[in-house]
This record gives C-alpha cells, sequence and structure tokens, in this order.
C-alpha cells in the first residue's frame, strides 16, 4: 500500500536538501559574479552546474545503494555520519574564507573545474541517500534544479552586491545537511 506520510516526508527531505546542496553553487555563484560575469557565461556556467548536480548524485546514491547492502542496519548511522561531517565541512569553509578566485570561469576547464567543485556535496549526499533507497529519479532531478537555478540567482546576485553575503549561503547550507544528519543519527 502507498503511504502518502513516507512520500511526502521523503519529498520534504529531498526538497530541503536540494536546497541546501544549491545555496553552496549560490554562495559561490556570488563570487564569481562579483568579478563581472556575461549574461552567456551566467547560462552556460549554470547549466553545467545543474548538470552536474545530477550527475555525482546519481553516481552517490548507486554507491550508496551498494555500500547499504554491505552495511545493512549500520547504513542510517553512516550516512547520517557523513552528513554531519559534510555539513560541518562546508560551515568550516565559509568560517574560513576560501575562495574560488584561482579558477577562471571563462574557459571550458574553468567552467568544469568550478561546476565539480560546487557539485562534490552532491556525491556525498547522494551516497547517503543511497543507502535510504531514496527515490533515484526525483532526487536527481531536484538536485540539478536547484544547482542550476540556485547558481543562477547567485551570479546575477553577485552582479549587484558585496562580498560578505557569499559565506553566509555556504554556512546556511552546511547548517541544514548537518541537522539531518542529527536527525539521522538519533
Amino acid at each position: 500500500m502507498f503511504d502518502v506520510s513516507a512520500s511526502t516526508g521523503q519529498l520534504l527531505t529531498i526538497l530541503v536538501m536540494a536546497l541546501a546542496l544549491g545555496m553552496d553553487a549560490f554562495s559561490l555563484g556570488i563570487g564569481i559574479g562579483l568579478k563581472g560575469v556575461r549574461l552567456r557565461d551566467i547560462v552556460k556556467l549554470s547549466t553545467i552546474i545543474a548538470l552536474f548536480h545530477v550527475i555525482m548524485p546519481l553516481a552517490g546514491m548507486i554507491t550508496g545503494q551498494y555500500v547499504s547492502g554491505l552495511l545493512g542496519g549500520i547504513a542510517t548511522s553512516a550516512a547520517g555520519a557523513l552528513l554531519l561531517l559534510l555539513g560541518g565541512h562546508m560551515v568550516y569553509s565559509s568560517l574560513r574564507g576560501d575562495a574560488v578566485d584561482s579558477i577562471d570561469h571563462r574557459t571550458a576547464w574553468g567552467m568544469l573545474v568550478f561546476s565539480f567543485s560546487v557539485s562534490i556535496d552532491s556525491f556525498s549526499v547522494g551516497v547517503s541517500l543511497g543507502m535510504f533507497s531514496a527515490h533515484l529519479l526525483l532526487t536527481v532531478l531536484m538536485f540539478g534544479f536547484f544547482g542550476g537555478v540556485m547558481s543562477v540567482l547567485g551570479l546575477m546576485l553577485g552582479r549587484r552586491v558585496s562580498r560578505s553575503l557569499g559565506g553566509y549561503g555556504e554556512a546556511l547550507g552546511g547548517v541544514i545537511l548537518f541537522s539531518f544528519g542529527l536527525l539521522f543519527l538519533v
């Protein structure tokens, strides 16, 4: 029988996680946008980021399903610990002030490196979600959508605001992932 409350809960969890991971693309997009970016570059870069936000969690979920089969009941604790570490790292990085100034976002290589760097967290979260057997297609489509939209918003906003906003988006995303990690462990 179809459990609506479980499906709604899973949808809400995936939505919040997609938004949290999109915050990383948003905050780094602000940094790139502050350097001056053309609209054509915004479209190209956001499209590549969205694609990476589909590919990386997909690979992570496949890996997570495999690991879940090996670990059995320990998988939930391992996934929670992974989210704790990932969220903590995102908060730490935002407070430390890591920058992406060395990447030239206008070159094809720079776009690929930037897109990979903002979506690597999606792989780790995908591993965790794969351990829970989250809905594969829904998850990767939501991650891709929010990764692309949040990067567009960050790049556009970066053209108009100061650098002080950039780290807060990444920190907020880290806090959200950290909170989900705590929930999975409790």
